[in-house]
């Protein structure tokens, strides 16, 4: 009879505690209620280094150049003879992360191997600030095949020779290379940063460092490009409903006009963020997180502004996640693809499973 009652009690607490859970999860997060219009318009980081890297990372030859630059984070591993072809229509600017800094190396290099892409990303800017082509820029990574080129093949070659610049950057300024929405946060499955259900998951589940990026999120966006005022238009921390969407991946294309919508100073101060350690140690974290920081600071601010006050992140999200079958068609001239969703288009993109590409792919394609 003991352990009956003994039984029922305790299935009666754990009921009541999975009930305490629900209504925990569904309350507000403590975050004020947004306008949803964010003073993300200019990197405001603070950083308390008393000294700056020197400028290592200047691409030779960029200042004459007519054509894009083609910036490519790699490391030592990478073959990046695959690039070769595309010296005709891009003029490369190459780095190597993961290299020994050398003052005698004739290329370009970068002060520290944090933060992934994003380092090398901000290093072009800051040291090749005043020779940002005519043209624009491609930001790539250094590997030609990988699970997350948006390509039938995984072929980067392929996209970046098929890619067609001026269109990309004709109307926002910035665009991404992916099209489909199977990875990033474009698709409808994703949780709201800041919400108690997506900061519990990122405690549950601290190995996985995608979950743990978009709970730290909504904090490295105030930091980094938090006002000093309270007024509500003056936002800068995403609320419990919230949600920033973005295409994956880092890779994109810029034009010179929307790179120069903020200061040289700006990319110092973003760049600080990784190397004052104020970022997130593990840098699949902190890449993550700038992963996502790049078209806020690309598109066209007069495209995603209301008023002159802020971005509208409505706005923002509608133009970092356009249609699948409209973006195919804009960058790589793929017009006539059949779309059964606003994200994903037949015989295109496939995610591989655990986000890996078979070992042997890049021999079988190459």
């Amino acid at each position: 009879m003991r352990r009956q009652v003994r039984k029922i009690l305790t299935n009666l607490c754990l009921f009541v505690v999975a009930l305490l859970l629900i209504y925990y999860l569904n309350q507000p997060s403590g975050t004020r209620p947004t306008t949803g219009i964010f003073a993300w318009t200019a990197v405001r980081y603070k950083s308390t280094s008393p000294s700056l890297p020197p400028a290592l990372g200047v691409c030779p030859g960029l200042q004459s150049s007519t054509k894009p630059a083609l910036v490519v984070a790699r490391v030592s591993k990478d073959d990046t003879t695959w690039l070769d072809k595309l010296s005709q229509k891009y003029h490369l600017c190459i780095y190597t992360a993961d290299a020994i800094i050398s003052k005698t190396s004739k290329q370009p290099q970068i002060p520290a191997n944090r933060g992934h892409v994003a380092m090398v990303y901000l290093t072009f800017l800051i040291d090749n600030y005043a020779s940002i082509p005519t043209a624009g820029a491609v930001f790539v990574q250094g590997d030609r095949f990988s699970w997350h080129h948006d390509h039938p093949e995984y072929d980067n070659a392929d996209l970046l020779a098929t890619l067609n610049f001026s269109e990309a950057i004709a109307t926002q300024g910035y665009h991404n290379m992916r099209c489909d929405w199977s990875v990033g946060t474009c698709g409808g499955h994703v949780l709201p940063q800041a919400s108690k259900k997506n900061q519990m998951q990122a405690k549950a589940s601290s190995a996985d460092f995608r979950t743990v990026a978009d709970a730290l999120l909504p904090g490295a966006f105030a930091e980094i490009l938090g006002s000093n005022t309270k007024d509500m238009h003056e936002q800068v921390l995403l609320g419990h409903d919230d949600i920033l969407r973005s295409q994956c991946c880092a890779q994109f294309v810029v034009s010179r006009e929307s790179i120069l919508q903020h200061t040289r100073d700006e990319y110092i101060a973003l760049r600080q963020w990784l190397l004052d350690g104020a970022a997130p140690n593990d840098d699949r974290v902190s890449s993550r997180i700038l992963s996502q920081i790049w078209h806020v600071l690309f598109i066209k601010h007069e495209l995603s502004m209301t008023h002159h006050h802020g971005i509208e992140l409505a706005m923002l999200n509608k133009l970092a996640c356009p249609y699948a079958g409209d973006c195919y068609c804009r960058l790589y001239g793929k017009c006539d693809l059949q779309c059964a969703s606003a994200g994903q288009c037949k015989g295109q993109y496939k995610l591989p499973p655990n986000f890996v590409s078979p070992n042997d792919w890049a021999k079988m394609h190459g």
